[in-house]
């Protein structure tokens, strides 16, 4: 089943679509983590959101964020992939497709993550490389990484 990509900013979204986000980022960051913390913030109305569905269900998102709103690149967030999905390398194809997206929406800025340690190969098979040291964000090992702007 192929994915399917709509970039929305917050006021595009409908009740239910942002229900839906909230719902699966909670399901991933919050129980499956076992990570309390806020999962909705002030950035949420900021964002440009990636929903991805397969089927019409979301099956993964992502949130990114403008120049100056987290880091002073462009910043992609929140990538996850619905549990129900997860092994049909669905991650690939979105992150591939926010970083298409930054790119184009962002020029030559280049892209700053706060990634979860654990996933830092993954990051890296992009482009991404380590920038900061590990830092502990909610009692999940962090690191922060960057890609450079295309050429």
């Amino acid at each position: 089943m192929s994915l399917e990509f709509r970039w929305s900013r917050f006021d595009e979204l409908s009740t239910r679509e942002f229900y839906e986000i909230v719902k699966a980022r909670e399901a991933v960051f919050v129980v499956e983590q076992q990570c309390a913390y806020p999962e909705v913030d002030e950035l949420d109305p900021l964002a440009w959101h990636l929903l991805a569905t397969a089927g019409g269900e979301l099956a993964a998102y992502i949130r990114l964020l403008g120049p100056g709103d987290k880091f002073v690149e462009p910043s992609i967030g929140r990538v996850m992939t619905v549990k129900a999905f997860r092994g049909c390398r669905y991650g690939r194809e979105l992150m591939a497709e926010a970083i298409r997206f930054t790119e184009q929406t962002y020029p030559g800025l280049g892209i700053k993550i706060g990634a979860q340690v654990y996933l830092t190969a993954f990051y890296e098979s992009f482009g991404f490389a380590a920038v900061s040291d590990v830092y502990d964000e909610d009692g999940i090992l962090h690191v922060d990484m960057r890609k450079p702007a295309a050429a």
